[in-house]
């Protein structure tokens, strides 16, 4: 089946959500919004206070933060395109690692799916991205693997703050599992507001091979305990 999915770093969809360990295809959206995140990063364009309710907690650092579970992210959403149930393909090879050229991204990859509330499942870690296991897989002949992370902690930046200033041409290498890495090259950087994401197109299963990295941006806005925007990072195969 060919229908479009998208990304940013949290996803609302209306109705049940997909069963967690299976490949059936989440239900529809409701609305858009973007990642819940941490309280403004240096650099970033936000206030520093009041943002714990969406970020991750303090304590989790690079060095010290075992691997846990993706969970969502509070007050964040990613809308998802309706899509009936369709038999999938056999899988191609699940990311595991991303670097990017000229960054300090290198990020261990997680699969992430729906949350029984209904939004896209973030990895809590700051230094973990998620990859939409609904959605193609970065490698995949066709269609727009998604993969996103927050943008700051309560008291730090995160790797993928650094999206916002990848140039076109910039090399993405992601790592799989049992398989060769595949490697993507940027063509676009675009700021969008959570109150236009148009998430058809960003996830698709159709269309030419895609790799979206997605990210919280723009202003800090208290009275959402959110971020204004996503920053979405446009690469393709290299």
């Amino acid at each position: 089946m060919a229908a479009a999915v998208v990304v940013t770093v949290a996803l609302s969809i209306a109705g049940s959500a997909a069963p967690r360990g299976t490949d059936a295809e989440p239900p529809a959206a409701e609305r858009s919004a973007a990642e819940g995140t941490a309280a403004q990063a240096p650099g970033s364009d936000g206030p520093r206070s009041g943002a714990e309710q969406s970020r991750p907690p303090e304590s989790q650092t690079p060095q010290s933060q075992p691997r846990a579970a993706a969970a969502p992210v509070p007050g964040a959403a990613i809308p998802v395109r309706p899509a009936a149930p369709a038999a999938r393909e056999p899988k191609d090879p699940a990311p595991r690692a991303l670097t990017v050229e000229g960054t300090t991204i290198n990020m261990a990859v997680v699969d992430v799916g729906v949350s029984p509330n209904g939004a896209m499942e973030i990895p809590e870690p700051f230094n973990e991205a998620g990859w939409y296991r609904f959605g193609p897989a970065p490698g995949a002949a066709a269609g727009t693997a998604v993969v996103a992370a927050h943008v700051d902690t309560t008291s730090d930046s995160a790797p993928f703050s650094q999206l916002k200033s990848l140039a076109p041409g910039t090399l993405v290498t992601v790592r799989r599992d049992g398989a060769p890495p595949v490697t993507f090259r940027v063509t676009g950087v675009e700021l969008m507001a959570k109150d236009a994401f148009d998430g058809a197109s960003i996830f698709r299963r159709d269309g030419p091979p895609r790799l979206k990295l997605v990210t919280c941006g723009g202003r800090w806005l208290d009275e959402k305990q959110d971020y204004g925007d996503n920053v979405i990072v446009t690469a393709v195969p290299a």
